[in-house]
Protein backbone atom coordinates (compact mmCIF):
# COMPACT_ATOMS: atom_id res chain seq x y z
CA UNK A 1 0.00 0.00 0.00
CA UNK A 2 1.38 3.28 -0.70
CA UNK A 3 0.37 6.20 0.76
CA UNK A 4 -0.13 9.71 -0.91
CA UNK A 5 0.34 11.29 2.66
CA UNK A 6 3.20 11.64 4.83
CA UNK A 7 4.79 13.08 7.34
CA UNK A 8 8.12 13.76 9.10
CA UNK A 9 9.08 12.70 12.65
CA UNK A 10 8.84 16.16 13.55
CA UNK A 11 5.47 16.69 11.75
CA UNK A 12 4.07 13.73 13.58
CA UNK A 13 5.20 15.02 16.74
CA UNK A 14 3.47 18.08 16.64
CA UNK A 15 0.54 16.35 15.19
CA UNK A 16 0.07 14.03 18.52
CA UNK A 17 0.80 17.37 20.74
CA UNK A 18 -2.15 18.90 18.57
CA UNK A 19 -4.33 15.99 19.07
CA UNK A 20 -3.92 15.64 23.00
CA UNK A 21 -4.86 19.05 23.17
CA UNK A 22 -7.73 20.01 20.34
CA UNK A 23 -8.57 15.91 20.13
CA UNK A 24 -10.13 15.08 17.00
CA UNK A 25 -8.13 17.08 14.16
CA UNK A 26 -8.34 17.23 10.37
CA UNK A 27 -5.77 18.79 7.45
CA UNK A 28 -7.02 20.60 4.83
CA UNK A 29 -5.29 22.35 1.96
CA UNK A 30 -7.09 24.42 -0.89
CA UNK A 31 -5.82 25.53 -3.95
CA UNK A 32 -4.69 29.25 -4.35
CA UNK A 33 -1.50 30.94 -3.59
CA UNK A 34 1.00 31.63 -0.72
CA UNK A 35 -0.54 30.81 2.26
CA UNK A 36 -3.50 30.00 0.00
CA UNK A 37 -2.39 26.95 -0.67
CA UNK A 38 -0.46 25.35 3.04
CA UNK A 39 -1.76 22.88 4.63
CA UNK A 40 -3.91 23.92 7.35
CA UNK A 41 -4.74 21.81 10.41
CA UNK A 42 -8.31 22.42 12.02
CA UNK A 43 -9.69 20.86 15.09
CA UNK A 44 -13.29 19.14 14.23
CA UNK A 45 -15.80 21.27 13.47
CA UNK A 46 -13.83 24.14 13.12
CA UNK A 47 -14.62 24.17 9.36
CA UNK A 48 -17.10 22.80 7.34
CA UNK A 49 -15.57 20.87 4.08
CA UNK A 50 -17.43 21.22 0.56
CA UNK A 51 -19.25 18.61 -1.26
CA UNK A 52 -16.04 18.16 -3.78
CA UNK A 53 -13.41 18.61 -1.39
CA UNK A 54 -10.98 15.05 -1.62
CA UNK A 55 -9.74 12.51 1.30
CA UNK A 56 -6.33 12.42 -0.11
CA UNK A 57 -4.84 10.19 2.36
CA UNK A 58 -4.34 9.98 6.63
CA UNK A 59 -1.15 10.71 8.39
CA UNK A 60 -1.29 9.34 11.98
CA UNK A 61 -5.04 8.53 11.85
CA UNK A 62 -5.99 12.51 10.93
CA UNK A 63 -7.34 13.28 7.78
CA UNK A 64 -5.97 15.26 5.25
CA UNK A 65 -8.82 16.71 2.87
CA UNK A 66 -7.36 18.42 -0.48
CA UNK A 67 -10.41 20.90 -2.65
CA UNK A 68 -10.95 19.19 -6.01
CA UNK A 69 -8.10 21.28 -7.78
CA UNK A 70 -5.49 20.43 -5.33
CA UNK A 71 -6.38 16.89 -5.74
CA UNK A 72 -6.11 16.73 -9.36
CA UNK A 73 -3.36 18.22 -9.50
CA UNK A 74 -1.44 16.56 -6.40
CA UNK A 75 -2.39 12.87 -8.23
CA UNK A 76 1.05 12.51 -10.00
CA UNK A 77 3.27 13.21 -6.27
CA UNK A 78 3.23 12.00 -2.68
CA UNK A 79 2.75 15.26 -0.72
CA UNK A 80 5.18 14.79 2.45
CA UNK A 81 4.08 17.38 5.68
CA UNK A 82 6.62 18.98 7.19
CA UNK A 83 7.02 21.53 10.17
CA UNK A 84 8.95 24.92 9.77
CA UNK A 85 9.28 27.46 12.44
CA UNK A 86 7.38 31.01 12.36
CA UNK A 87 3.92 32.15 12.18
CA UNK A 88 1.80 32.51 9.06
CA UNK A 89 -1.19 34.68 11.01
CA UNK A 90 -3.67 31.70 10.06
CA UNK A 91 -6.24 30.06 11.96
CA UNK A 92 -4.29 26.40 11.49
CA UNK A 93 -4.09 25.35 15.36
CA UNK A 94 0.13 25.13 15.13
CA UNK A 95 0.04 28.77 14.42
CA UNK A 96 -0.38 29.41 17.95
CA UNK A 97 2.73 27.85 19.04
CA UNK A 98 4.96 29.70 16.29
CA UNK A 99 4.91 27.22 13.83
CA UNK A 100 3.51 26.00 10.51
CA UNK A 101 3.16 23.07 8.48
CA UNK A 102 4.77 22.59 4.92
CA UNK A 103 4.04 20.43 2.02
CA UNK A 104 6.50 19.07 0.43
CA UNK A 105 6.25 16.91 -2.92
CA UNK A 106 8.01 14.21 -4.50
CA UNK A 107 7.00 12.50 -8.07
CA UNK A 108 5.79 9.09 -8.25
CA UNK A 109 8.31 6.54 -9.98
CA UNK A 110 7.04 4.59 -12.57
CA UNK A 111 6.68 1.58 -10.78
CA UNK A 112 4.93 3.38 -8.12
CA UNK A 113 2.49 5.02 -10.32
CA UNK A 114 1.29 1.60 -11.65
CA UNK A 115 0.73 0.35 -8.08
CA UNK A 116 -1.45 3.40 -6.99
CA UNK A 117 -3.55 2.89 -10.49
CA UNK A 118 -3.77 -0.79 -9.44
CA UNK A 119 -4.81 0.27 -5.72
CA UNK A 120 -7.63 2.66 -6.28
CA UNK A 121 -6.93 4.51 -3.64
CA UNK A 122 -9.69 6.48 -2.60
CA UNK A 123 -8.91 9.37 -3.42
CA UNK A 124 -12.05 10.06 -5.62
CA UNK A 125 -14.03 9.74 -1.95
CA UNK A 126 -15.72 13.04 -0.87
CA UNK A 127 -15.27 14.56 1.98
CA UNK A 128 -18.30 13.63 4.34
Amino acid sequence: MIDRVTATPQALALIEQLKARHGAIFFYQAGGCCEGSAPMCYAEGDMTLMPDDRLLGRVSGVPFHVSLSQCEYLMGVQLTLDVSPGSLGTFSLEDADGHHFVARTRLWTDDEWRALEAQASGVTEQAP
